[in-house]
């Protein structure tokens, strides 16, 4: 099996989603069928059926964490040392050449990606073209709206 890099904090998100599912959502789960078998005849029993789909996905979900998380390289950024190199982990501060707009995004693993709080996957377009790069570098980035450029201002370990 592959491994899957995950930022520390990556890590303990999936591990307080997995807490959370196997704590709470089993129990409340296993709760719903058993009120849903007391009313009866299983083979009409639409709360039962919606019980059991919700038992699978969450019996699914809990695999497939515990997957990740046993194949997981959990790589904590502040124990970086890269010689100022981006790396997976690591915040790079840019600048786009064209507009002036100054951006930061955090280089995550596929899981903990979330543009909105300035996380993007190692494996998307931005981060493909950064890795590897220092600051002072130019890269060009391939955007849907067509290819831009971006110096990098700052690459920080944080």
């Amino acid at each position: 099996m592959t491994s899957v890099p995950l930022t520390k904090f990556g890590a303990e998100l999936l591990k307080e989603e997995l807490h959370q599912l196997k704590t709470k959502e089993r129990r409340i789960v296993i709760d719903a069928i058993a009120e849903a078998r007391s009313h009866g005849d299983l083979s009409e029993n639409a709360e039962y059926d919606a019980a059991k789909e919700r038992q699978a996905f969450v019996e699914g979900r809990i695999a497939e964490l515990e997957g990740k998380l046993s194949s997981a390289q959990v790589i904590d950024p502040t124990q970086l040392d890269a010689d100022g190199r981006v790396v997976f982990a690591s915040t790079v501060d840019l600048e786009d050449l064209e507009s002036g707009q100054k951006v930061s995004y955090q280089i995550v693993g596929i899981d903990e990606a979330d543009i909105k709080l300035s996380k993007v996957s190692v494996t998307s377009p931005i981060a493909r073209a950064l890795i590897g790069k220092a600051a002072g570098d130019v890269v060009e980035v391939q955007a849907p709206s067509g290819p831009r450029e971006y110096e990098i201002i700052d690459v920080r370990y944080i």
